[in-house]
């Protein structure tokens, strides 16, 4: 188990690895059955002598703390009263701030027996043995690269993927440029409301929408209003006139699942071209003038002119 132990500036070497190491099975940074360093390790790791460490561990087992395995090693005593917890010392001195405290966690406490979740894929279907041949390959030793940093906004040959597929299937002119591949769907809304969104900016959602982006762009200061959907999509004329940003699911609302139709989705875009506001379509951004493909309207609409352009690709 790595543990980190100061002795700068230290005089009692063996009293300060004694009371570090104590101060850490105390409060839960080293738990019951962790296995301690080996003393040759940490004396070497520390720069003191073996017999220094020896007489720290000979301490805590002593009293109790840590025990010691022949031909194990060292490990955290498991029945230590009141070990493993947290002191909690800090816990009035480091707050988040209050938008956290209202947004409860999205996960299940405890496996569901039927999982009805949208998006989740059947991981069965994954091609796994294409998956380990081709990550085989990128790993070998001809192909890795100088091992520094690379593009920020992802893998060139990614991109140019991304590129010619949405091209053809949803007839966006784009190239490699113009895609930022991103971690997934909050990583990309992350993105763009940081570059499009100032804190108080007003963002309009669907409603009901997904409600992992919506918690994402209030923890970022937007003020979030949801707009209600009918059987043709989001009503643009709830849209609230001050928004900067609107979040739509066109092709396939979530949760609801209609489509957008074409003219709601002529009407949104002529929305954003009066109010001067943004569109974030799910898998691409789209600033005003922008289409949008499904129902053909990207090849009914040329691009204008846009004064930034971004477009995020999800792996």
């Amino acid at each position: 188990m790595e543990f980190h132990v100061s002795l700068v500036g230290r005089k009692d070497l063996t009293g300060e690895i004694y009371r570090q190491l104590r101060r850490a099975i105390l409060d839960g940074r080293l738990p019951p059955g962790g296995r301690l360093p080996a003393s040759r390790e940490l004396a070497a790791q520390l720069s003191v002598s073996r017999t220094t460490v020896v007489v720290a561990y000979d301490r805590l087992i002593g009293e109790g703390f840590v025990t010691g395995r022949v031909g194990a090693g060292t490990f955290v005593s498991d029945d230590l009263p009141g070990a493993g917890r947290r002191t909690g010392a800090t816990g009035g001195m480091l707050r988040p701030r209050p938008i956290w405290d209202d947004l409860a966690p999205l996960v299940f406490e405890r496996a569901a027996e039927f999982d009805f979740r949208p998006g989740i894929p059947d991981a069965r279907l994954f091609p796994y043995q294409s998956w380990r041949r081709l990550l085989a390959r990128e790993l070998s030793t001809t192909a890795v690269g100088a091992g520094h940093y690379a593009d920020p906004a992802g893998h060139a040959g990614l991109r140019e993927a991304i590129a010619g597929h949405i091209g053809v299937s949803r007839g966006v002119q784009a190239t490699a440029e113009d895609v930022v591949v991103t971690n997934g769907t909050q990583q990309a809304v992350d993105v763009v409301a940081r570059v499009l969104l100032a804190p108080g900016d007003r963002v309009a959602v669907e409603d009901p929408c997904y409600r992992p982006t919506r918690r994402l762009l209030q923890t970022l200061g937007a003020k979030v209003t949801g707009v209600p959907v009918d059987d043709q999509g989001m009503i643009v004329d709830a849209i609230p006139a001050g928004a900067r940003l609107v979040c739509v699911t066109p092709s396939h609302q979530f949760p609801l699942g209609m489509s957008m139709s074409l003219p709601r989705r002529m009407a949104l875009l002529a929305w954003a071209e009066r109010h001067q506001a943004a569109i974030l379509v799910a898998g691409i951004l789209l600033l005003r003038g922008w289409p949008w493909v499904r129902v053909g309207l990207a090849a009914a609409l040329p691009p204008r002119r846009s004064s930034l352009s971004l477009r995020t690709g999800e792996r």
